[in-house]
């Protein structure tokens, strides 16, 4: 074992302090070809070393008699035969549980009840989850499965007590690591099911060619499996089920440890798994488990460990007890917290984990994802009255609490015996203006506490306020020391979060002859606001709207398919919100145009702060003057026709208005929400990618808004998207500076135009810009000549990969248009190919068809992002009937249309029928709706008739698929529908997978018509 083997065995750390690789310290690597056999062999020899013991079992009957041993091992019992057969049958290999059951036994529920001969019960351990070194683990590899849909032979296993719980996949050097992710996504779907279902026990999935390796966790591979096996457009969505969101390992100090060797002596080190497998997993209330990445878990202990050292040398109470996570926004820092939280209120000596917000919507944001962790595990209060009730009962351990209400109940509690206990106090979001208050409040008050506070955007002392009390300035000053950092340098490097681009908008001409400063600065006041630039701002967003949010990018959110992203407008006050939205709202109808747009904003005690420009809207927006308290009404009343809602201004409804509009911006049912600081901090939706920004901000309040836009959801989302109409360049790259580091604006921020477009120079290597790829397109695979030969096709496919890539990039670029080189029609035709090859690759593999998509990747939903919808095709069908049915041209064009769309494949007989009817009386748009109605209504009457279906509630099974966007075969809505069948003998399985196969056909051909 080596010296980093040591430190990250210890009892404190899961995650090794610093790393130093194998190779820096002299570890013998052979520069031969490395075949994936000789790689898996060189892996298990690793493990043997660190004291894994190596199994020969290939078949099921040496599996399950080795699990029964080593269950007998970790309970110190001896199973009789009947006792064991009951055991296995019941609790371990039951034919009614799938996955999510499974991983419920291993994650909550791994105490077993074993029914004894005797007549008594005796609990059964699966995992000692409190004395984690008293389970065993061994490794296997090449065990064999021939009871699923093909036979297949898994590469490397490791059994925690005879149980698969961590299942690796291998591919050689040089093969693309997604890969052996596409491997274990055909297990999922072939055999790890088969015979007793125990490789559905795997927890973590370690996927690695030797130079990249990655872990994630089961559900998100049987989420994406479910995703890709349901009908309709769901086959296009990306959630954090997919390969996007597996994760690297890494050290103490965010360095990734990829290589396989490395990987092995660190994550897979019996202390670290083992960690990872008992503690660091979060099985949520909806069902999905959560692997915690390398820097949350980090954080987690540093903090565990400073309450541990704090509690034995008695310095609670004391700045030195507690201390700061500087976890960058959108790492996942709730999930941080609640672990932290949970492992910190099972502490022996902590009486109470107190977890404060300073915000109310904030309060109701962090509360919801607690639950959704785990239901019950905080307990919410609604009143300083119920925050008294739980602080004095001694079975409430976690509780969620605001500033406000934490800073009533000390004001009414002088002396309170709960101020003597044991506490672990939790910041959430720590640099907010108002903590310096609150700050001396708490300390004077508790006596046995730690304090510790998380922040993305820690205030040091070159960043700090002016004002207030001098020695509470920083975070620092606040919390004590920083316990860990993880940077939005590193988020972006590891994936967790996209980077920025930015366009500068020039709103203001200078005005020259103009020396003094206060005459300047009057009039570049009275410029910005005036209705002209307002005027011509709005003129810009709404014509550049469907450009920067995607418009034509087409995904499905919740079963329901949308069309691009959403976005936020940030203004500098109350004034310019309320000409804002009167401005968009009159533009918008003189456009015809129908986009949804809200506004919210309450009053601010120093809504122009000059240090932070992010200072906090209260909910009162009974203090707002007459005007603006009457135009939010109005405002108000305008989104409530919208949505069918009643809500206003008076201080309840107010709360629940600004609920509904967070709800409605993350299902992406408002298009553009303009704010003055709500919303620009501690506010998660995926779906919002692009923040317009008429406001000065600077520093921590610039990355928080910016932060707004980049969280990960598809890969259509490939950055935040910022436009600004001020000049924030200087701010942001300040900013950057210094919550990245000096070298963070490349990394942080995407290149320019010209890099794209032309290709740049990167680390010694040069990145192909869009024209050589396109030139390079052209030349090796001209059009109308076939692709002839695997290796060809491969070229082909990752050559076009690329292209999509960057033109998905590109578009969002003003310049890009008119430049994209290849005409629409002969994009069209690459496409097409495109897409044929992809149908080919995929359609019933066999054997053969696998090996060709051993290592490439399908950008399909970049394709869907272009796509062509029906109403383009029913312009050119009507130009097509304008032309007497004569120009044939217009037919080719469509033919093209449809054959470069993945939607419309499956429309194209319906689309071909409908035109061959068209004659000089068609009335195109009308005669399509009843004609696609009298077909649907047809081939669904075929279908109940061919299948025998219950008519009725076969009609309404396929009204809700079309109603939610997808056609759900997993769960028993196909049973219901179909005629008796018996289900032992009576082929009902293949009765069942031929109902389904029929009516996946029938939902594509007319989602999206009906």
């Amino acid at each position: 074992m080596s010296t980093y083997n040591v430190v990250a065995a210890t009892d404190v750390s899961t995650v090794v302090a610093e790393y130093v690789s194998e190779y820096a310290i002299g570890y013998k690597r052979s520069d031969s070809y490395q075949s994936e056999a000789e790689l898996e062999k060189e892996f298990i020899r690793l493990l043997s070393e660190q004291g894994y013991e190596y199994l020969t079992i290939h078949d099921e009957k040496t599996l399950v008699n080795n699990l029964r041993h080593q269950l007998e091992l970790l309970n110190d019992y001896v199973f009789s035969d009947s006792e064991w057969e009951q055991f296995f049958s019941n609790c371990i290999a039951n034919k009614t549980e799938g996955i999510v059951e499974k991983t419920r036994k291993i994650q909550t529920d791994h105490k077993q009840l074993l029914h004894r001969d005797n007549g008594e019960n005796k609990n059964i351990y699966l995992i000692d989850k409190k004395h984690i070194h008293n389970n065993r683990l061994q490794v296997i590899n090449q065990y064999q499965e021939d009871k699923g849909n093909h036979d297949t032979r898994y590469d490397v296993t490791i059994l925690v007590n005879g149980l698969p719980l961590v299942h690796i996949e291998l591919k050689r050097r040089g093969v693309a690591i997604r890969e052996a992710f596409n491997q274990i996504k055909r297990y999922q779907h072939d055999s790890f099911w088969a015979a007793s279902g125990l490789f559905e026990y795997a927890q973590i999935f370690i996927i690695s060619n030797g130079t990249h390796t990655k872990y994630y966790s089961n559900t998100t591979r049987i989420s994406h499996v479910k995703e890709m096996s349901d009908g309709g457009c769901s086959k296009s969505k990306k959630t954090s089920n997919s390969f996007e969101f597996t994760s690297f390992w890494a050290d103490g100090k965010n360095k990734v440890i990829a290589d396989l060797v490395d990987f092995t002596k660190t994550f897979l080190s019996k202390h670290t798994i083992l960690n990872v497998l008992t503690k660091y997993c979060v099985f949520t209330s909806e069902e999905l488990l959560l692997v915690m990445r390398p820097y949350q878990i980090a954080a987690t202990e540093k903090i565990l460990s400073k309450i541990v050292v704090s509690t034995n040398y008695k310095t609670t109470g004391t700045l030195e007890a507690g201390g700061y996570i500087w976890h960058t926004t959108g790492s996942g820092k709730t999930l941080t917290s609640f672990k932290t939280a949970q492992l910190a209120s099972a502490m022996p000596d902590v009486d109470k984990v107190l977890f404060v917000v300073d915000r109310k919507d904030l309060d109701y944001q962090t509360m919801k994802e607690y639950d959704r962790f785990e239901k019950g595990a905080a307990n919410s209060n609604a009143s300083t009255k119920i925050l008294q009730k739980q602080l004095e009962d001694p079975n409430a351990r976690i509780i969620i609490t605001t500033i406000q209400k934490l800073g009533v109940f000390i004001g009414r509690n002088k002396g309170h015996k709960v101020f003597k206990q044991h506490f672990v106090i939790i910041f959430d979001e720590c640099h907010r203006s108002q903590f310096g208050e609150m700050h001396e409040k708490i300390v004077k008050s508790f006596k046995e506490y730690h304090l510790f506070g998380f922040t993305g955007t820690p205030i040091f002392a070159a960043n700090a306020p002016s004002g207030g009390n001098p020695f509470l300035r920083t975070t620092a000053q606040a919390f004590g020391e920083k316990l860990h950092t993880y940077t939005i340098v590193d988020a972006i490097n590891d994936e967790n979060v996209l980077p920025f681009r930015i366009d500068y908008v020039n709103t203001m001409k200078t005005v020259d002859g103009i020396v003094d400063t206060k005459v300047r600065a009057i009039d570049k006041e009275r410029a910005l606001e005036s209705p002209k630039r307002i005027r011509e701002i709005v003129k810009y967003t709404l014509d550049h709207f469907d450009q920067k949010t995607k418009r034509n990018s087409f995904y499905s959110l919740k079963g329901q398919r949308m069309a691009g992203f959403n976005s936020i407008f940030a203004v500098s006050s109350i004034p310019m919100a309320m000409k804002y939205y009167a401005e968009f709202k009159k533009q918008l109808m003189e456009r015809r145009r129908n986009l949804t747009i809200a506004t919210i904003f309450s009053f601010s005690a120093n809504e122009d702060d000059p240090e932070d420009a992010m200072p906090d809207e209260g909910f009162e927006p009974e203090l707002l003057d007459k005007t603006s308290r009457e135009f939010l009404e109005l405002a108000i009343a305008d989104y409530n026709g919208i949505f069918n809602t009643n809500y206003d201004t008076s201080s309840e409804k107010f709360q629940n208005y600004y609920k509904n509009v967070s709800t409605r911006v993350k299902n992406r049912e408002i298009d553009l929400l303009i704010v003055v600081n709500m919303f620009l901090t501690g506010f998660d939706a995926t779906t919002l990618n692009t923040l317009w920004v008429d406001k000065n901000l600077r520093q921590h309040g610039l990355i928080q808004a910016f932060s707004r836009t980049n969280r990960i959801l598809n890969s259509v989302k490939t950055y935040g998207n910022i436009v600004c109409f001020r000049d924030l360049q200087k701010e942001t790259d300040a900013a950057i500076a210094r919550f990245g580091d000096k070298e963070a604006g490349g990394i942080v921020l995407l290149k320019s135009y010209d890099a794209y477009y032309n290709g740049y120079d990167e680390n010694g290597k040069h990145q192909s810009g869009y024209t050589e790829l396109i030139a390079e397109l052209s030349q090796k695979f001209p059009l109308g000549q076939a692709i002839i030969g695997e290796q060809n096709q491969k070229d082909f496919i990752r050559l076009f990969g690329s292209i999509l890539r960057l033109k998905n990039i590109l578009t969002s670029f003003d310049d890009f248009e008119g430049h994209e080189i290849l005409s629409e029609r002969d994009f069209q035709d690459y496409q097409s190919v495109y897409i044929d090859m992809y149908q080919d690759f995929t359609k019933d593999k066999d054997a053969d068809k696998e090996n060709i998509n051993d290592d490439i990747v399908f950008e399909i939903e970049l394709i869907r992002q272009v796509e062509i919808n029906i109403d383009y095709i029913l312009m050119l069908v009507a130009k097509y009937h304008d032309s007497n049915c004569k120009d044939k041209n217009i037919l080719v064009t469509i033919d093209k249309a449809i054959n470069s769309s993945i939607q419309l494949r499956s429309k194209k007989e319906l689309i071909e029928d409908f035109i061959e009817s068209v004659n000089i009386s068609t009335k195109v748009d009308e005669d399509w709706r009843k004609f696609v109605h009298e077909q649907k209504e047809k081939d669904l009457a075929e279908i109940i008739d061919e299948e025998r279906l219950k008519s009725e509630e076969t009609k309404k099974f396929i009204d809700n698929s079309f109603r939610d966007g997808t056609l759900k075969t997993i769960g028993t809505d196909i049973d219901k529908i179909m005629p008796p069948v018996s289900r032992f003998g009576g082929g009902r399985a293949e009765k069942k997978e031929g109902i389904i196969e029929k009516l996946k056909k029938f939902f594509e051909k007319y989602f999206g018509l009906v």
